[in-house]
């Protein structure tokens, strides 16, 4: 990695890798948005929906299968951008605390994927997933009023203001630090310890991807509560919470500890691919940059 140039890679590395994610996106999408709803549906209401299957039936019943897509457009205008932001910040700072040797720690891969993190956080990621929840809340509506990307997004400024793209910033900062920072210290853990005493071996695709998928569930389990919390802030009910810690005390108090993992099984399966895939492109295309621009 430390022959690779930086510039070049910040320009063609997110490319390849939003690519690989708007394809992944656009198959586990239904994942992301049964979730969603699910992460939405407050127990105090009651709950609309008894689980995943029910979400995805009352879904398909009342909007067809296109309805399980709704939200999808958000996700995929943002994964180049987002791409560029995690890896090309990941790839910064990583090149300015690696040893003489060349080889970044776990602990500092932890550092560098937080700030990873909450830099695609600020830029990108609090204002394309509070479009994406918004969206999903929105078909539940009695009167859905988001025609479209464009239309939604123009009216959600209209009435809000650009703030109201920008949701649950805290809660955003929070899930993608975290999210980032275990993944990165995880991969960076596997990696090293396969790689032992020899930092030139090399890593089959294969095992990078186990690797990846082992990071992505990890991420899972332990950053679930800041995803649900983040949801709910950047939802058509938002209103009713005053600030992060608030919605957290008040999910705690009238649903209970497990309403903070809600959505889990569907979040693991789609995390787990888009880890995994974005880590084999990210690994490989370093590989070749690294062949490329080589200098001793």
């Amino acid at each position: 990695w430390r022959y690779a140039d930086f510039t070049f890679s910040l320009l063609f590395l997110p490319h390849i890798s939003g690519i690989a994610g708007g394809i992944e996106i656009c198959i586990t999408f239904p994942t992301e948005y049964v979730k969603t709803q699910l992460q939405l549906d407050e127990k105090a209401n009651p709950p609309k929906y008894r689980g995943i299957v029910d979400c995805v039936k009352q879904t398909v019943n009342g909007h067809g299968v296109r309805g399980l897509y709704r939200g999808l457009s958000s996700l995929l205008y943002g994964s180049i951008p987002k791409a560029a932001v995690r890896f090309g910040v990941f790839e910064f700072l990583s090149n300015k605390m690696r040893d003489e040797s060349g080889r970044l720690d776990s602990k500092r891969g932890f550092l560098c994927g937080l700030g990873a993190g909450v830099a695609e956080a600020v830029v990108v990621v609090c204002p394309m997933e509070t479009v994406k929840v918004k969206f999903i809340h929105d078909q539940t509506s009695a009167n859905p009023k988001y025609k479209g990307f464009f239309h939604g997004v123009r009216e959600i400024v209209r009435t809000e203001g650009v703030k109201g793209t920008y949701q649950g910033l805290t809660a955003t900062v929070l899930k993608q630090g975290s999210n980032q920072a275990i993944r990165f210290y995880v991969m960076t853990s596997l990696r090293n310890w396969y790689k032992g005493d020899n930092p030139d071996k090399s890593i089959n695709p294969l095992i990078t991807g186990a690797f990846g998928a082992v990071a992505g569930a990890a991420s899972v389990f332990g950053n679930t509560p800041l995803d649900v919390i983040k949801t709910r802030m950047q939802g058509l009910e938002a209103h009713k919470y005053k600030s992060t810690l608030d919605c957290a005390v008040k999910i705690m108090k009238h649903e209970g500890p497990m309403a903070f993992y809600k959505g889990t099984v569907p979040r693991l399966g789609r995390v787990c691919m888009d880890v995994a895939i974005v880590f084999i492109i990210y690994e490989e295309v370093v590989k070749v940059l690294n062949m490329v621009w080589k200098t001793d």
